[in-house]
């Protein structure tokens, strides 16, 4: 992975969860990072500084193409070419589609599929430029499968692979690739989130409502954890997945195999 050795990486929604576990292992192979989310950024810059990475933070409001822009023109001002994306940053709201409020709708698509485009439109320049880039979208099990409540973050994530898609053939003679990862349950602050209403819910212990939680749809029993996302990122940045191209890689303790 020395081939990695001074790329920069812009990861967003990395101040915490699955977004920071990916920058670290990146960092770690030698990526300089753009981190991005509302998250403490300074304890982030620490994590990824420990790894043996240059680190900084851009605060870009994913709604909004403006700040991204702003958030591309920051990277590029501090290290040039941004080699490596990954789309990560993703935000939750359950309902029946009957009481789900319009504007977590509008919010949900724009941060989880909208600005997967935004940011995508701005590195494809420089990437074509350099004859190398990665980019990888972090959907989920939902851009593969649904479950009730959650329209707005299914059609998000199903609607970010097929973006993945059309990117990996728009790209597909170039020395740039685009890919899916679709995590299952992994602890975030969304997934404790639903372990905590779960155990209201129904009067179990945390434990109890974690065990449920996971049992109900993931075989293995055990949460992915975002070290684990990070390896099979930094695996899709290695010159032997040059030809891995609009893949979508599961990594849901056997979820989509049921």
């Amino acid at each position: 992975m020395n081939k990695l050795n001074g790329k920069t990486a812009l990861v967003t929604g990395s101040t915490s969860g699955i977004g920071l576990g990916i920058a670290t292992v990146l960092a770690q192979a030698g990526v300089n990072i753009v981190l991005n989310g509302f998250g403490d950024s300074g304890a982030a810059i620490d994590t990824i500084q420990s790894a043996g990475a240059q680190a900084i933070h851009h605060p870009a409001d994913m709604r909004k193409p403006q700040e991204i822009e702003a958030m591309f023109a920051v990277a590029r001002e501090r290290f040039g070419n941004v080699d490596i994306l990954v789309n990560n940053a993703g935000i939750q709201h359950v309902a029946p589609i009957e009481a789900f409020d319009p504007q977590q709708w509008d919010d949900i698509i724009a941060i989880n599929l909208s600005a997967s485009f935004h940011t995508t439109r701005l590195a494809l320049p420089g990437m074509r430029a350099s004859n190398w880039g990665r980019i990888i979208n972090i959907a989920s099990v939902h851009g593969l499968v649904g479950s009730t409540g959650k329209s707005a973050y299914v059609a998000a994530k199903h609607g970010l692979i097929g973006l993945t898609k059309v990117t990996a053939l728009e790209t597909a003679k170039t020395g740039v690739t685009c890919n899916a990862i679709c995590p299952g349950f992994v602890l975030t602050p969304l997934v404790q989130q639903q372990i905590d209403d779960l155990a209201a819910a129904r009067q179990l212990s945390p434990e109890q409502a974690q065990a449920q939680l996971l049992g109900e749809k993931q075989p293995s029993g055990q949460f992915v954890t975002p070290a684990e996302l990070g390896n099979l990122a930094l695996m899709l940045c290695s010159p032997f997945s040059a030809q891995v191209r609009g893949a979508t890689w599961v990594a849901d303790g056997g979820w989509t195999a049921q």
